[in-house]
């Protein structure tokens, strides 16, 4: 039975970006391919061992995503791209991750790379807006959350049994994402937010230290485009869904009497004041900056141990003790701690 003419799916990259032969294309795995393209171990092959996904046939050559990206922008959204897999773009051989380079690592808040870190690449800046859209072309449009922005979407997804009483949700800015569900935004209505919806599973909140995908962005599982309905603003959070998105146990700061005993180490007179100094920044710092004010004070703590003021498990303690009371998760708090030491050049044998 001959084999229906689609297009190969062949990333080949440029200005193309995929090859479009249809000549004697076969539905190859992962996905249509020519005799060019065709794996070699497939070569000769009648058909196909595997199912074609979807997308690999219905998503478009180009989807432009960078009107919408300098509409948000204008708006007061930071935007930036993520892959087409909707993961964040890799960083650049110029930042390498701290657990594979120590030496060279620094704080993702203050690079001035254009794609690297994730959301902390996200900017308002058109200019470099633009240059994201010509060094990820065909990336997927992305929102950061959070205080930053005073953005906060309830994400629905229906797949993992995800609904909401529509008392709840009144009128707002609606998105509907490629895999059928909700994107709801509002208004980040401040304090501390859970990374999910008490009581409602299947239903996410995005909010600091997070991201939404925005249209008109292509899902890339199912080839259907996130969509904006109505077009609605994006208002204020009612009260009985701000109950629902707080944590259950509301952070504590860690008391000053927890602070560890020190004793005077190289160049520094009153290492007490300056533990202190660094963890009562943390605990002082707004939503949206803490882990980059955890980090660094974790750097300057971590000056502490290489100077002999305190150990590096005092140390750590101190600083995971300020980074949780300060609604931080364990793994950002680790993550910045460790981080923070490293970028001093001082090592940290702590447990995970």
């Amino acid at each position: 039975m001959p084999v229906r003419a689609v297009p190969c799916g062949h990333w080949i990259g440029g200005e193309r970006r995929y090859c479009l032969a249809t000549d004697h294309v076969r539905p190859y795995l992962p996905g249509p391919r020519c005799p060019t393209h065709t794996p070699a171990a497939l070569i000769g092959r009648a058909d196909a061992p595997s199912v074609i996904n979807r997308w690999e046939q219905t998503m478009p050559d180009h989807v432009p995503t960078l009107p919408a990206a300098l509409a948000l922008a204008a708006e007061g959204y930071p935007v930036f791209l993520l892959g087409r897999s909707k993961r964040p773009v890799a960083n650049c051989a110029l930042c390498p991750k701290a657990e594979t380079d120590p030496g060279r690592a620094h704080d993702p808040e203050a690079c001035e790379h254009l794609t690297c870190h994730g959301f902390y690449a996200a900017t308002r800046d058109p200019d470099r807006i633009t240059a994201m859209h010509q060094r990820v072309p065909g990336g997927l449009l992305a929102i950061r959350t959070g205080r930053i922005c005073d953005l906060c979407v309830i994400d629905i997804d229906p797949r993992n049994g995800g609904t909401i009483d529509r008392d709840l949700m009144p009128p707002t800015r609606a998105v509907r994402t490629g895999s059928g569900g909700w994107h709801l935004y509002y208004r980040h209505p401040g304090g501390t937010l859970a990374a999910k919806l008490r009581d409602h599973p299947g239903v996410d909140i995005k909010a600091d230290g997070g991201y939404v995908v925005a249209p008109p962005s292509i899902h890339p599982d199912t080839g259907e485009p996130y969509r904006r309905v109505g077009d609605r603003a994006v208002i204020e959070m009612p009260r009985a869904l701000v109950e629902l998105a707080r944590p259950t146990e509301a952070p504590t700061a860690t008391p000053a009497s927890t602070v560890t005993p020190l004793h005077r180490g190289e160049g520094i007179s009153d290492p007490a004041a300056l533990l202190a100094a660094n963890l009562a920044a943390v605990a002082a710092a707004p939503e949206g900056t803490r882990r980059n004010t955890l980090y660094g004070a974790a750097r300057g703590v971590a000056r502490m141990v290489a100077a002999g003021a305190i150990t590096g498990d005092d140390a750590h303690a101190a600083l995971y003790q300020a980074g949780r009371g300060a609604g931080q998760s364990d793994r950002d708090t680790r993550a910045a701690i460790t981080g923070g030491f490293r970028a001093e050049g001082v090592g940290l044998a702590v447990a995970a």
